[in-house]
């Protein structure tokens, strides 16, 4: 729940991005949360939806094939370097203290969902929050095979990119007037429906270690 709330608050923040950050502003968001460990906290899966939609309403002066382009470059850049960056540093990781910009529990939530999932987690952990930043990260740290690894980010890229990105912008070319009346409501959907996977992990690990 705690996840949950600290998404609705960034609601504005992500439109922000967008309306004064602009193109490239977003391409680095997108970079950070899938590739930097302390950009787990960023608005991915709304982001790339009001991304979509603005193009769709004019209000980013892009082409959406170049939206989506650029950002599924971003988002394989980024898984690339949270690869490289676990191979190298993994074990320290797992020692490093808490900060603001790194917390232990998240590192191991994905990694039990990743455990769970296999290397498919690249793919399906692309929409579930926090999982985005770390299972690249964690799939460093056990040196998944590198082919085996590009594979898997190339088509989750992809897939979690134009998915969302589309959404939103023909959902902004065909109710142009009326979706700012219901913005709010289908980005909290989006939270919960992308978060559920996570919450669900967490309360397992936690349930099975208190009955241990």
């Amino acid at each position: 729940m705690e996840e949950i709330w600290h998404n609705i608050v960034n609601l504005a923040d992500a439109q922000h991005i967008i309306s004064k950050g602009g193109f490239y502003l977003i391409l680095f968001v997108i970079f950070a949360e899938t590739g930097l460990f302390f950009g787990f906290f960023l608005p991915g899966d709304y982001l790339l939806f009001l991304a979509g939609m603005f193009v769709a309403t004019s209000k980013l002066d892009v082409g959406i094939v170049t939206m989506i382009l650029g950002l599924i470059v971003a988002a394989i850049a980024g898984n690339f370097v949270g690869y490289w960056f676990g191979y190298r540093t993994g074990p320290m990781l797992y020692n490093k203290k808490d900060s603001f910009f790194f917390k232990k529990k998240y590192l191991l939530a994905a990694e039990e969902y990743y455990k769970k999932q296999g290397a498919f987690t690249l793919i399906i952990g692309r929409f579930v929050p926090i999982v985005r930043t770390f299972a690249p990260i964690f799939a460093g740290v056990v040196k998944l095979d590198a082919r085996k690894f590009a594979f898997y980010n190339i088509v989750g890229a992809v897939f979690w990119i134009t998915s969302l990105t589309l959404l939103g912008y023909f959902l902004g070319r065909k109710f142009e007037k009326e979706i700012n009346e219901y913005l709010l409501y289908i980005i909290i959907g989006f939270i919960l429906v992308t978060t559920l996977p996570l919450v669900i992990t967490v309360l397992k690990r936690n349930f099975n270690n208190n009955n241990k």
